[in-house]
C-alpha cells in the first residue's frame, strides 16, 4: 500500500468516527469533511510509512471491536475517562513526544503569530477555559494510539528534531498550501491582514 494510499485510509476511518462522536453541541467541524481532510491530512504527511501502516492498524482493530478512537479521545480531553494505557513507560514516551511537539508549536508561534494565534493555546498554563490546549489534545490523542504506533511515531519526532527540523512546520507548510496558499509566509500575511482589518473595524 502506497503512503498516499494509507493516509486516504486513514482519514477516510478517522472520518467515519469523527462525525460519529455523540455531545451535547456537535462541533462545526463534523460538518467540514472537506477541513478535516485538509488538516489530518496534512498531519500524516509528515509520518514516516511504518508510523502510517501502524496507525492504520489501530484503526482497524478499533473497527472490528467496535470501539471509536475519536470517541475515547475526546472524553479524555474532557476528563470522563482516565489514561488508556497504564505502562509508566508508554507515559513517558507521551510526555516525550508532547515535550518535543510543544517546541515546535512554540517556535510556530514566533515565526507564524498571527497563523498561530487562530489555533489552540499551547499549553495549559496559558490556556482560555473555553478551549482545549494543544498540550492536552495531543495527549488525549496520543492516548488513542497503540504501543507499537507510540514507538514509531517517537523514532519520527527524534528524527526530526535531531536533525534540527520543525515537523510541525512542514505539516502546516502542507495544510496552507492545499487551502491554495503558496507558502506559510502568504498565509501569516493573509492572517496578519484580516487581524489589522478586523481590529480597525472594531474602533
Amino acid at each position: 500500500m502506497s503512503i498516499d494510499t494509507l493516509i486516504e485510509s486513514i482519514v477516510s476511518k478517522e472520518l467515519a468516527m469523527f462525525v460519529a462522536v455523540v455531545s451535547e453541541q456537535p462541533a462545526p467541524c463534523q460538518q467540514d469533511p472537506k477541513g478535516f481532510d485538509v488538516f489530518r491530512s496534512a498531519q500524516f504527511a509528515v509520518w514516516s510509512e511504518d508510523t502510517l501502516a501502524s496507525y492504520l492498524e489501530d484503526l482497524e482493530r478499533a473497527e472490528s471491536k467496535g470501539n471509536n478512537l475519536m470517541t475515547l479521545k475526546y472524553a479524555h480531553m474532557d476528563n470522563l475517562i482516565p489514561d488508556l494505557h497504564e505502562d509508566p513507560d508508554i507515559h513517558q514516551l507521551i510526555d516525550t513526544i508532547v515535550a518535543i511537539e510543544t517546541e515546535w508549536q512554540k517556535q510556530m508561534l514566533l515565526e507564524y503569530p498571527s497563523l498561530m494565534k487562530k489555533g489552540r493555546m499551547i499549553d495549559d498554563q496559558h490556556q482560555d477555559d473555553r478551549f482545549t490546549s494543544f498540550q492536552k489534545y495531543l495527549k488525549a490523542e496520543l492516548e488513542t494510539y497503540s504501543d507499537k504506533t507510540l514507538h514509531y511515531l517517537l523514532r519520527d519526532v527524534r528524527e526530526y528534531d535531531n536533525a534540527n527540523k520543525n515537523m510541525a512546520e512542514s505539516m502546516y507548510e502542507l495544510m496552507v498550501t492545499n487551502l491554495g496558499y503558496k507558502n506559510l509566509a502568504e498565509a501569516e500575511e493573509q492572517c496578519r491582514q484580516e487581524v489589522a482589518t478586523y481590529a480597525c473595524r472594531g474602533c
